[in-house]
């Protein structure tokens, strides 16, 4: 008797983890089916928003100041700050910033200066950081040296189109509208692990922005780009609104989104540009992004679980041939491949315009099962590793730099309205 009922328990273990399996299938699904409506409703509106942005005359483009913070050297740095340089533009400026006159990077950034003599540009020292998030202070010092109504804030390693501010730009001529953000390709460096998160970039992140555009409009930006005008900066405080928090893209939308404003996810798609490095490297700064909207937007992120097709596709095939079941096996390990397949070729190289997510769309499934597992990660511990600095999370997102001093906002003011 005894040994018939640990046969029967191990069965029911088995049908459990099967009922697991097709609960997140059908979940997986569901979504895919939300993506290909939101791609679909996407590329519908980009058409109009590129035709009216290419037919704003140039007469009624404002000047732009393009901020531009550095930290240490990237292989592919010069390439992206001359992107930059290179914009068909009535009137621009860019500022680069940087904590100190040692920082690799400026050397690169000089390079490229001397070679646009005519595009007027400086670089702002910040000195060392006083805010929990170091990029923000240098933001805010930046931000100070110009009188320009209109900016942009891009990480270092965006590369984008002489045509980007053109296209970006007059849907900040709307005074309804406060913010613009772009969606981003990833570029692989050429290695395994970078063309993995290169996937995710152009596939998984796209998803569910577009997604969440669809279903409530955009409440939060990307920091790849953020185009912001002063008058909505200065409705939530200025930049020190986020100076508080890792993800300040997210939180800088969504308080310009609190503050009445519209963001706008736009029609024009820049790149990612990704450095080779070992996997666990990867893997770590996925797993701090993946923190971070465990903390900023928690309810979304464990929801965001079921959005995973790989992972119950492994589950349903194993607990299928546990139980004999070998046809459905192979059925929920197909379905589940399949899925990915088609989000990639969809999201990746219909929408996004990455040739790679249609060359390697056979590959997105792995970087799905990883992209789980990297989910499951961000629910250990509090405390992560960036730009050679720890730090631990704090409610709602909030940052603490463990091995230095660092003034908090004042008060609880500032937090992301969600």
């Amino acid at each position: 008797m005894t040994l018939i009922a640990s046969g029967l328990l191990w069965i029911d273990f088995w049908h459990f983890l099967l009922a697991i399996a097709v609960l997140g299938t059908v979940s997986s699904t569901v979504f895919l089916g939300m993506v290909l409506v939101a791609a679909w409703r996407f590329r519908r509106n980009a058409g109009s928003t590129r035709e009216r942005a290419q037919s704003t005359p140039s007469s009624k483009l404002p000047p732009v100041t393009i901020l531009k913070p550095v930290h240490g050297m990237e292989p592919s740095l010069a390439e992206n700050l001359e992107s930059f340089f290179q914009q068909d533009y009535p009137e621009f400026e860019i500022i680069i910033g940087a904590r100190d006159a040692d920082n690799a990077a400026l050397r690169i950034a000089d390079e490229v200066r001397r070679r646009y003599p005519n595009i007027k540009s400086s670089i702002v020292l910040s000195g060392p950081p006083l805010w929990p998030n170091a990029k923000v202070f240098s933001l805010e010092k930046m931000t100070a040296t110009t009188a320009h109504d209109y900016l942009v804030i891009s990480d270092s390693d965006v590369r984008v189109s002489p045509k980007f501010l053109r296209n970006v730009i007059p849907s900040l001529l709307d005074p309804n509208v406060g913010m613009v953000t772009c969606p981003y390709r990833g570029i692989p460096a050429g290695d395994f692990s970078s063309t993995l998160e290169a996937l995710g970039m152009s596939v998984e992140m796209p998803s569910g922005v577009l997604v969440a555009d669809m279903m409530e409009g955009m409440r939060f930006a990307m920091g790849a780009v953020m185009v912001v005008r002063r008058d909505a900066l200065a409705k939530i405080g200025g930049i020190a609104a986020t100076r508080d928090y890792y993800s300040d893209d997210f939180v800088l939308g969504n308080q310009v989104w609190a503050a009445g404003y519209r963001v706008v996810l736009s029609h024009h798609i820049v790149g990612h540009v990704l450095m080779p490095r070992p996997f666990f490297q990867s893997f770590g700064d996925q797993l701090r992004w993946m923190k971070s909207t465990r903390y900023s937007r928690p309810a979304g992120h464990i929801g965001s679980g079921l959005t995973y097709a790989m992972p119950f596709g492994v589950l349903g095939f194993l607990s299928s041939v546990a139980l004999n079941h070998t046809r459905l096996a192979v059925a929920l390990l197909a379905a589940a491949f399949a899925n990915r397949v088609i989000q990639s070729i969809v999201v990746g190289w219909s929408t996004i315009r990455d040739p790679r997510a249609l060359r390697y769309c056979w590959l997105y499934p792995l970087r799905d099962l990883l992209g789980f597992f990297t989910w499951l990660g961000s629910f250990t511990s509090h405390n992560f590793l960036w730009r050679g600095e720890v730090y631990r999370f704090g409610e709602g997102g909030r940052i603490t730099p463990q091995h230095r001093p660092a003034a908090a906002a004042a008060g609880d003011s500032v937090r992301p309205a969600l």
